[in-house]
């Protein structure tokens, strides 16, 4: 560990290197005099205000079966070490690596942004995404409750959502999503990377355990929320082969669709994850980065639309393949195809009731 790579319990990143847009590049070594050096540092979370013009992100990548966005959140404490969100920490000059799970930001004036941007004349009505880059349920919406803020001005508004999340917390908002799906304005995905909890521990250290992830799709549907599954990411050599058992828990659980992601490694992501292997699994990590450039033409990433989510080479055709086999045999709809209505959409404003009387 002396190179400043620690084995942190309950973090994911093991180092906190500098972003790409620093000049500067600091690595802790042990001179063998001091025992400090061989430490992992203390890592308290720290929460911060953020203030921003804007909530919603406007999206046109043709490959993401949305347009518009919102992120509560930068950052995330769920600490997925694979997680593609983490470079975007370098726009706030902090490292992708440990900074971006322990020092998180968050926009107090979400509900008053979104109703501006709501109430605008250009304003057209499309589904929101949240879970877009991080979870809109992570350990501090708990305290902080700004995602339920938000859904509840949806709702108010007859505005259609969909969540992606890996967090069991989203069943404390079951009135205001299942209010919404039997209007056909709400839908939700949950993320499932492993079955096995000690993979989980360490790839996904503080997110929700695989089992309390799948008694959430069983309480989302008995709620009538239409809810399916997204395995990702499908990591090779370290749990693409419970791909099948996923989606047949999953199932099982009711889940209704189901998608994947291959595992994407952009900027800074690439050398947490090759740290990540080489502290847990040091044997391996060779093939598993072997298998990632098989399928990504050679290289650690491959950004081009409709390649990213998928890869290509034999082994992403194979992972296609065995995706669409499982799907059918458990009668899981491909992708997310739940199709919501945003013809009941009324905008906010002022003295509302009076202008509808005439």
């Amino acid at each position: 560990m002396s190179s400043g790579v620690w084995k942190i319990r309950g973090r994911g990143a093991g180092s906190n290197p500098a972003g790409r847009f620093e000049q500067r590049q600091t690595v802790r070594q042990s001179d063998g005099w001091d025992l400090k050096d061989l430490q992992p540092p203390l890592l308290r979370t720290t929460v911060t205000a953020e203030k921003s013009k804007s909530i919603i992100t406007r999206n046109a990548s043709p490959d993401v079966p949305f347009e518009q966005s919102i992120n509560p959140y930068r950052g995330c404490e769920h600490g997925c070490v694979y997680c593609y969100a983490r470079p975007a920490h370098a726009y706030m000059d902090l490292s992708p690596g440990l900074d971006f799970e322990t020092r998180l930001f968050y926009k107090p004036d979400a509900v008053r942004m979104l109703r501006q941007e709501l109430s605008r004349r250009s304003y057209r009505c499309k589904p929101i995404a949240f879970g877009t880059n991080t979870d809109p349920y992570q350990p501090v919406e708990q305290r902080l409750r700004i995602t339920r803020d938000l859904l509840e001005t949806l709702v108010e508004h007859r505005h259609p959502f969909t969540i992606v999340t890996k967090s069991a917390l989203i069943e404390r908002d079951l009135d205001l999503i299942a209010a919404a799906a039997a209007q056909r304005l709400a839908a939700v995905m949950i993320s499932v990377t492993t079955l096995d909890p000690a993979l989980k521990r360490s790839l996904e250290p503080r997110a929700a355990s695989p089992g309390a992830r799948l008694n959430a799709i069983s309480v989302l549907r008995e709620a009538g929320i239409p809810v399916g599954v997204l395995a990702a990411p499908m990591i090779p050599a370290v749990n693409d082969a419970e791909l099948e058992a996923i989606l047949a828990a999953a199932a099982a659980a009711g889940a209704s669709s189901a998608a994947y992601i291959l595992l994407r490694l952009p900027n800074e992501v690439r050398v947490l994850f090759e740290e990540w292997l080489e502290t847990h699994m040091p044997q391996r990590a060779s093939h598993v980065m072997s298998l990632v450039r098989q399928m990504r033409g050679g290289r650690d990433n491959d950004p081009r639309f409709r390649h990213r989510m998928r890869g290509g080479g034999a082994f992403a055709d194979l992972l296609s393949r065995r995706f669409s086999l499982a799907c059918r045999k458990h009668g899981l709809e491909q992708g997310e195809r739940t199709a919501l209505d945003c013809s009941g959409f009324r905008k906010p404003g002022p003295n509302r009731a009076q202008r509808e009387l005439f």
